[in-house]
Parts: C-alpha cells; sequence; structure tokens
C-alpha cells in the first residue's frame, strides 16, 4: 500500500512558478510513485491556479481561516492528487505570488499563516476520506504547517519533513503577530514560533520538523555556518543528524533535447552535431558575433546573495 503524503508548497509547475521550488514540487509526485510513495500537492488559489484546474470539486470550508472564508478544491495535478486552498481575500489578487510591483505583499504573514493553518487542518484529517501519513512543507511559505500541527491540530505526533530550498528567505516578522496566529500561548517560546524576539515561520518549520532537508547534501553542511545559516545555523547544528542533503535534480522528460520543442533543433547522445543549430540560434537572438568558440551561459537570479 503507498505511503499517502501531503506535500505544501507556495508554487508547484506547471500552475505557478517564480523559481526552482516550483520544479522540485511539481516533479515530486511523478518521482516518488515508483517508491510508493502517494503525493498530494497543496497549493495556493491564485487566479493563474483556479483558472488551469480545469475540472475540480470543493472538498472543504472554512468559515473563518485566519478571519476569513475559504474552501479546499481538489483536482488534479498531472496523473497526480492536487489540492488547491481558495481563499479569495488572501490570494485572488494582481501580481506575483508574493508580490506586485517589486514590494512584498504587506499581508504576507497572514496569507500564508492561513496557508499554513489550512494545511494542518488537512494533514490532520479534516478532509473525510484522506488519511495522510506525512506531511512535507516547502520554505518559510509553507513552514507554518508544522508548528499549527504540533500546537494545534488533532494528530500533533504526525511525522513532518521541512525542506529549506533557499536559507536566504525565513518569513521573519513582529512579534505583534502573534496574537493573531492562533496559536496557543505555549507556542511562543524557543521551541515554537519565537526567533529573535519576532515569530520565525521558517525556523519555526525547522523546529517542529522530525526531519529537515535541503537541496544538496553541500548546501545541508553550509547552512551549518553563519555564512549561509543566516542566523538559523545554531538551529541547524541544534538539529544535528535530523538535518539532510539531497540534491536536486533535474526531469528528464522534461529537460530532453531530442524531443524539446522550445530548442531550434532537437539532438540525441548519436546527433550531437545538431547542436551548432542551437548556438546559431541563441548567438542570432541576443544579437552575438557568431563563430566556432565554445558558448558560456549562466542561469541564475539577480539577487543580493
Amino acid at each position: 500500500m503507498a505511503l499517502a503524503v501531503l506535500s505544501v508548497a507556495s508554487e508547484a509547475v506547471p500552475l505557478v512558478k517564480t523559481g526552482g521550488l516550483a520544479d522540485v514540487a511539481g516533479a515530486l509526485p511523478a518521482a516518488l510513485a515508483p517508491h510508493g510513495v502517494d503525493l498530494t500537492t497543496l497549493v495556493p488559489g491564485y487566479p493563474a491556479v483556479i483558472a488551469a484546474m480545469g475540472r475540480k470539486t470543493t472538498v472543504h470550508r472554512w468559515d473563518s481561516l485566519l478571519g476569513e472564508p475559504a474552501r479546499l478544491l481538489s483536482g488534479k495535478l498531472g496523473d497526480h492528487r492536487l489540492l488547491v486552498l481558495d481563499c479569495p481575500a488572501f490570494f485572488a489578487r494582481e501580481g506575483g505570488p508574493y508580490g506586485h510591483g517589486g514590494k512584498d505583499w504587506p499581508d504576507n504573514w497572514r496569507r500564508f499563516a492561513a496557508f499554513g493553518r489550512a494545511a494542518a487542518d488537512i494533514a490532520a484529517g479534516a478532509v473525510k476520506g484522506r488519511r495522510f501519513a506525512a506531511v512535507h512543507a516547502h520554505d518559510w511559505q509553507a513552514a507554518m504547517t508544522l508548528p499549527y500541527l504540533r500546537f494545534a491540530s488533532a494528530r500533533p505526533d504526525l511525522p513532518a519533513v521541512m525542506t529549506i530550498h533557499n536559507m536566504a528567505f525565513q518569513g521573519y516578522y513582529d512579534k505583534g503577530i502573534f496574537g493573531q496566529l492562533g496559536l496557543p500561548g505555549a507556542a511562543w517560546s524557543v521551541d515554537g514560533v519565537e526567533s529573535y524576539g519576532g515569530v520565525g515561520f521558517l525556523k519555526a518549520g525547522m523546529q517542529a520538523a522530525d526531519v529537515i532537508t535541503t537541496v544538496s547534501p553541500s548546501y545541508a553542511a553550509e547552512i551549518r555556518q553563519p555564512e549561509f545559516g543566516m542566523g538559523l545555523e545554531g538551529l541547524v547544528a541544534l538539529r544535528g543528524d535530523r538535518v539532510r542533503g539531497i540534491l536536486n535534480g533535474i526531469d528528464a522528460a522534461v529537460w530532453n533535447p531530442a524531443s524539446d520543442a522550445d530548442i531550434a533543433a532537437k539532438y540525441t547522445a548519436h546527433t550531437l552535431d545538431k547542436r551548432m543549430a542551437n548556438k546559431r540560434a541563441l548567438e542570432a537572438e541576443f544579437g552575438l558575433e557568431s563563430d566556432d568558440g565554445p558558448l558560456f551561459t549562466v542561469v541564475s537570479r539577480l539577487t543580493w546573495q
């Protein structure tokens, strides 16, 4: 019998993407299925997500999810189970998932606390006929799933995994929001959501997780150091061997030059000479001088990191 796991992420391809988190969250269901894991993915109901769902069914409702009405939609992500938190007050807005016009939404703490609250409810059995054996939260936007699970759910001992895709983004907020989170007073502690006198979403998820994973073994080692731990290296060290690195790979079904419709010429290991057409197309697109020398490229985010 397959192990039923709830994967909680703020983005997942092909529905919505701002970075590598979406690639991983979207690829995990198919990658884990051969290993006996039946993964259900939960994402927020951004307008693009709702529009892309196609056939959907309402499987749960909240009269007040951090003060706002919400419903849970069930559908498919390819051949796999998809759940979408439809809460218009938090997610039905123009712009990106986290902000608009280069600025974060000022209520991101409330939006993603509600997302975590809903995820904890679902993991704990709020949806009839859906019982999960574990929950897997990705990055700070989903991290509050775990403290809500530990401090305010019917299944506080449910096994939980917290994955850190980028330690630099932690979801850190003023302590004044704590009273609006709907958590018991016991959660305001170093073993709960408190972090440097404020509320730390990622820190809270790391504290509550049974296992913490990162995107590679080397990154798991790096975040133990002040240069990369971003203030949480002490917690990483404290969790010891509970912090593990699993190397990110690529989805070979997507990144396959033999079938890629986005390149000028398809090729295989036996027809490498066809790659020259792709080089020429790239040179033309960017106005580069055409020659037979190597072409070096870098794919990276432009950030202070």
